[in-house]
């Protein structure tokens, strides 16, 4: 055989051998997992939350109006109530849940086969659906209880932080139009993070830092904004 067909042979051998393992480190930088929720009555009653492999997150809270007119229509809801458009919130997940949620995925086989227990007389918490998504596969699974730990833990996980979201955006809007109304919140906030219900508290430390710095906040709610800054690892302003 000569040097130069043996040089080509290995040329090529060697791309396809490089190429499987490229291919899978892209699938792998585009991956995404989601959590979508639904429970009529509770607050929020629908939400969804997805993360990228990069951390990258979006959190949207609140059906949109086309699932609300649809609702409408089969009698579910009264129709005279003008429906509020879903908010959007977008911001960058810690390393360490970000990377926690990925193994997850990967322990729940990425939520292929039996998740749900599927037992009629289960009480229920609300429907929920994991889903992962890379450039190779897409599989998801919903579900009402699940006795697979994995998909315990990234349920519990992705419901501490939807919980600390919902507090930044009621944090939000009271700051902006009910001051004293932020005491209450910030109080059953402060007792929810010594309970461990809350996770990704980074995420919200913009609008705890406005309300810890603005003088027209009672100096008691200031105060818990201050305690759950330090517990956020957000640097709490000089005094």
């Amino acid at each position: 055989m000569s040097t130069t067909k043996s040089a080509l042979i290995f040329l090529l051998s060697s791309l396809l051998y490089v190429a499987p393992a490229a291919y899978s480190q892209s699938s792998a930088s585009n991956a995404q997992v989601s959590f979508t929720f639904d429970f009529p009555g509770s607050f929020p009653d629908h939400y969804s939350l997805t993360v990228n492999s990069s951390g990258h997150a979006v959190y949207i809270s609140g059906k949109s109006d086309a699932a609300s007119k649809s609702a409408d229509s089969d009698g579910d809801s009264d129709s005279s109530t003008v429906s509020e458009a879903p908010t959007r919130f977008e911001f960058t997940m810690s390393p360490a849940n970000r990377d926690r949620i990925f193994d997850l995925a990967k322990r729940a086989d990425y939520f292929r086969g039996q998740v749900d227990l599927g037992k009629a007389n289960l009480a229920n918490t609300g429907s929920k659906t994991l889903a992962y998504k890379d450039g190779g596969r897409s599989s998801h699974a919903t579900y009402n209880y699940s006795t697979k730990p994995a998909i315990q833990e990234l349920t519990r996980l992705f419901q501490n932080i939807s919980a600390t979201l919902e507090f930044g955006l009621k944090l939000d809007y009271l700051h902006r139009y009910q001051k004293l109304a932020l005491e209450d919140e910030l109080k059953q906030m402060e007792q929810a993070a010594k309970a461990d219900q809350l996770d990704e508290l980074q995420a919200i430390v913009p609008v705890v830092k406005r309300i810890l710095e603005d003088s027209s906040v009672m100096n008691v709610s200031r105060a818990r904004a201050e305690r759950l800054l330090a517990l956020s690892g957000g640097s709490v302003p000089a005094k």
